[in-house]
């Protein structure tokens, strides 16, 4: 990349003219006053010109806007740093090949939503036989026995399941994430891992729209999956981990 692209910023209609488009909520009436709360709102954000292209009302009290301005700063995209994960992804098909190269008998994961999450989409894409969007979840995958403990599952519970199926992985769903309640979740499972003396025993992994790798790496997980990831991924990344680590299969209930 040439010098000149080292340093960025959003466009709109020409190369780096800094236009861009956000939305958000007030807590106040859809008129005029709010549209000007709004546009008063994206000067703080450091938004020049910006202009109200759509208001609505969401209740008699709350309002929604979308304002599209300018930004003047620039980004150094030298100076970003990205944590991924450094594992190969495969198909459904190359997992279950490498299981039955690698191991001697299947490998049990076992995933649940933790703590007040009662949301269950992210686990059952993972998890579940029919999967999410053309991806099968790991309960049709061959040499993989996958449990799914469901929403609402405390740490406690979890770590007991893990122990009583001799888990190889576990799987943890954050889908609700207001004030940053995942990461005390989180934080508390790997705290009792640790506290039980069974942190190397399994290979653990998070996932959620607001769960990217360096994060989970952070929280002293072994991977963490966002959006657009699927079982195949997870899969890809454990068996892989459990190969590297030269584990051996426990005998399995």
């Amino acid at each position: 990349m040439s010098n000149k692209m080292k340093m960025i910023r959003p466009y709109g209609d020409t190369l780096n003219d800094g236009k861009v488009q956000l939305s958000f909520s007030l807590p106040m009436p859809c008129n005029a006053l709010g549209e000007e709360a709004a546009k008063k709102m994206a000067l703080e954000m450091g938004i020049h010109n910006p202009s109200v292209v759509h208001s609505s009302s969401l209740s008699d009290n709350f309002s929604f806007y979308i304002i599209y301005g300018t930004v003047s700063h620039q980004i150094d995209i030298d100076q970003l740093r990205v944590v991924e994960v450094e594992s190969k992804s495969m198909s459904q098909e190359e997992v279950e090949i490498f299981i039955e190269e690698n191991f001697e008998t299947h490998l049990v994961f076992i995933g649940a939503s933790t703590g007040t999450d009662a949301h269950t989409v992210g686990i059952d894409a993972i998890m579940n036989m029919k999967g999410y969007h053309g991806h099968y979840g790991l309960e049709r995958y061959k040499g993989i026995h996958a449990i799914n403990l469901g929403g609402q599952v405390d740490n406690e519970t979890l770590l007991e399941k893990a122990i009583e199926y001799q888990a190889d992985v576990i799987l943890i769903s954050q889908t609700v994430t207001q004030k940053d309640i995942h990461i005390q979740n989180l934080t508390n499972f790997i705290e009792l891992l640790e506290a039980e003396n069974k942190r190397d025993q399994f290979i653990v992994i998070i996932g959620g729209a607001r769960i990217n790798h360096g994060l989970a790496k952070e929280l002293g997980y072994d991977a963490g999956f966002g959006s657009k990831k699927y079982a195949n991924d997870v899969a890809s990344f454990a068996v892989q981990m459990m190969r590297d680590q030269q584990k051996k299969p426990k005998p399995k209930i």
